[in-house]
């Protein structure tokens, strides 16, 4: 494109520059026109991202990044993708992503044909170390889609604490303290905890905060697991807050939600505890999956107490008649108060090694399988014994629809997956959001049931989570940007994957591209790789 040179003849000639100012705008939009295009999307419905109304244009794609948006002579492009009646969005990025399969699926088809173009790993406090020398092997992956990661507060309490239940040294937590720090430098985006899960469980908030300022002091984030998302749910946002406010760091209240009938509801204070947050000056977000049921370990079931030290510890526990019996009201109280949703049928066995017939099926019916009263008591005895013949996972349906819409309108709420990297070649049975989240908002919520409208789902999805990130060429369509985009049929798109039969694929999405390279061409995944590691 020539570029109209000018001088300046006098500060005193305002009018002349303007004149030439319009003049070089009018010819750069003109010769646009006849710029050669790798690709051209024709008769784009355009949805930038940010939060507006689509409009008509066409897309000229050169290399990985998005080369002009207006009208274009197709004469000039080596091909052309006419997508009339389609909506064209910036790819989107999945706040929450457990990417371990990683080496196995560097494809992500379980995500591309979502949409997604770029997700976040590491979340829960999980994630690996070393951090650098594992993110030097993905960069070398054939990479379907951009992958990014956070590092683990379980995982580096682990590698120097292991399972201990106890405050660590000052010795410890300067240690811990310079591991964030240098997987900051090695491309963490942040850090992400796990305060239900172990080892996190027995870290106490200042533990937190400290090795969160080693995030935050470089440009890093904080999201959060809480550490009760149902009876101390109120106490587990202002914990996550206050960490936000002690740490100076940006939050993201991360799969947000309200589990268990005594809570539900209560997603109408933890919204006002965000508001207040951010009226202060906190720095609070959130990000949730459109789903009324959770899927973690069965161990979430067992208080955190029992299983200090590892598994053989826990074994050991449960051979004291006094601590069994301890043990076993714990995970009663769970399944009637708490993530089993006070009914054996709410409980759906996911990954079950021990005895793979179990997969999918209910707590009630292995009770019933049994010979035994589908009761909160055995189902307790049933939930030790799958810990200890071998653990596994399973599918909570303890959440309510209200809690979900209200948490999805409110104007700080992003979307993540928390979905796993699969194909229906893979064992167990996963949690329908690892194929359907993003789907399923704009089918679901944004088309049937009008909760959100589609340009509001799709800043959710795109622009607001690229703010987050820092991923400031990535999350709208504009030139310059990298071309991570996503077309689909607002008409058709919609979740496959259903809890009684989940390894189905989403519908709808049509064309993904990943830094400029068709992933995705008419819904079906071609063998062309763009995906990069990204580091902060």
């Amino acid at each position: 494109m020539k570029r109209i040179s000018y001088k300046i003849i006098s500060q005193k000639t305002p009018y002349l520059l303007l004149l030439f100012a319009v003049l070089f705008v009018f010819s750069s939009c003109s010769k646009n026109k006849s710029v050669h295009y790798e690709i051209v999307l024709k008769n784009s419905n355009i949805n930038r991202g940010d939060g507006n109304p689509s409009t008509i244009m066409d897309i000229g794609i050169n290399a990985d990044t998005i080369a002009f948006i207006g009208e274009i002579n197709i004469k000039n492009a080596n091909s052309v993708i006419d997508v009339t009646g389609l909506t064209v969005a910036p790819g989107y990025i999945d706040m929450h992503a457990h990417l371990d399969p990683i080496f196995k699926h560097p494809d992500a088809k379980s995500a591309l044909t979502q949409g997604v173009t770029t997700s976040l790993g590491g979340p829960d406090g999980g994630g690996f170390w070393p951090f650098g020398s594992r993110l030097d092997s993905i960069s070398n992956l054939p990479l379907g889609m951009n992958v990014a990661y956070l590092v683990g507060h379980n995982q580096i309490r682990k590698a120097v604490m292991q399972m201990d239940n106890r405050d660590p040294t000052i010795e410890e937590l300067a240690q811990m303290k310079a591991m964030v720090s240098q997987a900051m430098d090695d491309g963490a985006f942040g850090i992400s905890t796990g305060l239900k899960y172990l080892p996190g469980a027995f870290s106490k908030v200042e533990e937190v905060i400290e090795l969160s300022k080693s995030a935050s002091e470089k440009g890093g984030i904080y999201t959060s697991h809480l550490r009760e998302e149902g009876l101390g749910l109120i106490e587990g946002v202002s914990e996550a807050i206050q960490i936000g406010e002690k740490a100076n760091i940006p939050i993201v209240l991360t799969h947000h939600k309200a589990i268990g009938k005594p809570v539900w509801g209560f997603s109408k204070k933890t919204l006002k505890m965000v508001d207040s947050a951010r009226a202060l000056g906190i720095d609070v977000m959130i990000d949730q999956y459109p789903y009324n049921a959770s899927y973690t370990s069965i161990s979430v079931l067992i208080p955190a107490w029992a299983r200090a030290g590892g598994q053989s510890e826990f074994v050991k526990r449960t051979e004291n008649k006094k601590l069994k019996d301890s043990i076993l009201a714990g995970i009663e109280f769970n399944i009637l108060n708490d993530r089993g949703g006070g009914d054996l049928n709410r409980v759906q066995l996911a990954k079950t090694p021990w005895d793979e017939t179990l997969s999918g099926k209910t707590l009630k019916f292995w009770a019933e399988r049994e010979k035994l009263e589908p009761n909160a008591k055995n189902g307790a005895l049933l939930v030790l014994k799958a810990q200890l013949t071998g653990g596994g996972t399973a599918i909570y349906h303890a959440m309510d629809e209200k809690d979900i819409q209200r948490i999805m309108q409110h104007p700080q709420t992003m979307f993540g997956s928390d979905g796993r990297l699969t194909t229906p070649e893979d064992s167990g049975w996963p949690h329908p959001r690892w194929y359907g989240t993003f789907p399923r908002v704009l089918g679901h919520y944004v088309r049937e049931l009008k909760v959100l409208d589609l340009p509001t789902a799709l800043k959710k999805m795109t622009s607001m989570p690229a703010d987050r990130l820092g991923l400031t060429k990535r999350g709208r369509l504009k030139v310059g940007n990298y071309a991570d985009i996503t077309i689909f049929d607002p008409e058709t798109v919609i979740d496959k994957s259903i809890y009684t039969d989940p390894h189905h694929f989403s519908e709808g999405i049509k064309y993904v591209f990943v830094n400029g390279v068709l992933t995705i061409n008419d819904g079906v995944l071609l063998e062309n790789r763009g995906g990069k590691l990204l580091r902060k």
